[in-house]
């Protein structure tokens, strides 16, 4: 038996699936004369160029800012004599450390813009590639500041022939503004031993979020040891715009894009949930009802921030994908039981308010360069890919979709899938069934015969022109992921976005 027949929409399971898993359209409780979300309407009309489409150049010019930044500090540093201070062994040692205190000094910036969710370069990047250069970028500047402080203690004490210990003590109660440094980097000590991924996998995401907001707080207690000790800084005119633009931007972008976008938004949109829907075993549906939602420019395959307005902790934030498209006054996502707030949703009543940040993510339309498509999903994560299916312009025959689940009954959406498959012409592939004793494929066990690239040629034989879209499990997508390019799938067709956190 092939590999295709199995679980394909177009076999006679597909009918009985529509009979004995009826749904009601979404947004039949309120009258309103256009189609709500997640009904399958007739496939839009996309223009020539997806009008929030990520330019090139912004993603070229966020780049080049950065690497500039780096350059302008170390000019900045040889303008106020670095090279001549690098006379016997104590210089030496203090005229590094002073380089490599700018310089970490520099990329805590960097760091900070990396997460302030500037919309522009967000949409170029995409979060998940914006967090894997923020944690980059935060340990580089870490371990500067570890070699920076060590520097300054070996070149002081060389200097003034004392005690490594005692240097450093003189350094921390006599210097002003280091006290305040040392607080800022005892928490900076705190962040980066959470951030490590063995720490990470025992702390809950609120719990770690909360936690990793003091690296805000280590900056900011940074800043007077920079201003009063650090000579570099305000050694001229041109050191002193530099750094109090740089600092003015890290802050105003943090003002402005993660906490009054938001916040606009959130007033704005109106958003609370009109009702809950179970779609599977511990997975439901959260219908949310605003005002002006195109205002948002959100689009399918974008995620928001949620916090629900329910009491206790309303202001832990959750990540969560559109389920589909959004509609002038609709939204909806779909969750999954996973623990960490997300069981409480299941209890959420309809009306509570709904804080908002996004949209963020860029698994859209607009990354899209192939004609023909290829969607692959793995449990929860359908949700995006199910928004997609109905928001992106195909013909009937040009998408495949091939949902991965662990069970029969864990495979939501079935029945608007099967929809979409008839009115879209969609080519929907179900594959139930547990993972392989290695966990290494994205193949249920049943076809651990089977190597994965061989299964994706079998389903579709022209993938190496085809965009292919991934969500689920991160194991998962890299299986998918590693599965597409053996299949020929250049990797500038392959599109996937992960929850980093």
């Amino acid at each position: 038996m092939s590999l295709t027949m199995l679980g394909s929409s177009e076999h006679p399971g597909a009918a009985e699936a529509t009979t004995t898993h009826p749904q009601p359209p979404i947004g039949a409780s309120l009258s309103v004369p256009t189609a709500a979300p997640g009904t399958v309407s007739a496939p839009p009309v996309p223009p020539a160029v997806h009008p929030y489409a990520p330019r090139r150049w912004w993603r070229d010019v966020a780049g080049l800012c950065a690497y500039a930044s780096m350059i302008v500090v170390v000019a900045l540093w040889l303008a106020h004599g670095g090279i001549a201070s690098l006379t016997g062994g104590a210089g030496i040692l203090t005229g590094l450390g002073r380089l490599t205190g700018l310089v970490a000094a520099d990329l805590l910036l960097i760091q900070v813009l990396l997460m302030a969710r500037i919309p522009w370069v967000e949409r170029s990047y995409g979060q998940d590639e914006l967090t894997r250069r923020h944690r980059l970028v935060g340990f580089t500047s870490f371990n500067l500041v570890l070699a920076h402080i060590a520097l300054i203690i070996l070149g002081y004490a060389a200097s003034a022939r004392t005690g490594l210990l005692t240097q450093a003590w003189d350094l921390i109660t006599n210097y002003p503004g280091m006290l305040l440094a040392t607080a800022g980097f005892a928490l900076l000590v705190m962040v980066v031993v959470t951030s490590v991924r063995a720490a990470r996998r025992r702390l809950r995401y609120e719990s770690w979020h909360l936690l990793h907001l003091y690296a805000y707080l280590g900056v900011g207690l940074s800043i007077p040891h920079e201003l009063w000790t650090g000579a570099d800084f305000t050694s001229t005119a041109w050191a002193r715009v530099y750094w109090w633009t740089v600092y003015a931007a890290a802050a105003g972008s943090i003002i402005v894009f993660r906490l009054g976008l938001p916040a606009l938004r959130t007033w704005r949109h109106s958003l609370v949930v009109d009702r809950v829907v179970a779609e599977a075993p511990a997975v439901v549906s959260l219908h949310l009802r605003g005002q002006a939602i195109e205002r948002m420019h959100a689009s399918a395959g974008q995620f928001f921030i949620w916090r629900f307005m329910t009491g206790p902790g309303w202001s832990r934030g959750h990540p969560y994908s559109l389920s589909a498209p959004p509609h002038p006054r609709w939204l909806r996502i779909t969750v999954k039981d996973l623990g960490d707030g997300s069981r409480e949703l299941a209890r959420v009543r309809p009306g509570s308010r709904v804080l908002i940040e996004g949209p963020y993510g860029r698994l859209t339309a607009a990354v899209r360069q192939r004609r023909r498509l290829t969607m692959m999903a793995s449990g929860i994560g359908i949700t995006p890919i199910r928004a997609l299916l109905e928001e992106l312009d195909y013909s009937p025959g040009e998408a495949t979709l091939v949902y991965r689940a662990s069970t029969e009954e864990d495979l939501i959406f079935r029945y608007e899938l099967d929809m979409l498959a008839a009115k879209r012409g969609v080519r929907v592939i179900y594959l139930p069934g547990h993972r392989s004793p290695d966990r290494s494929s994205w193949l249920p066990e049943r076809f651990s015969h089977l190597l994965d690239d061989d299964a994706l040629r079998q389903i579709v034989p022209d993938i190496a022109d085809h965009d292919v879209f991934i969500c689920g499990p991160d194991a998962w997508m890299d299986a998918v992921r590693d599965a597409a390019l053996l299949a020929g799938v250049p990797s500038e067709q392959l599109h996937l976005e992960r929850f980093r956190w």
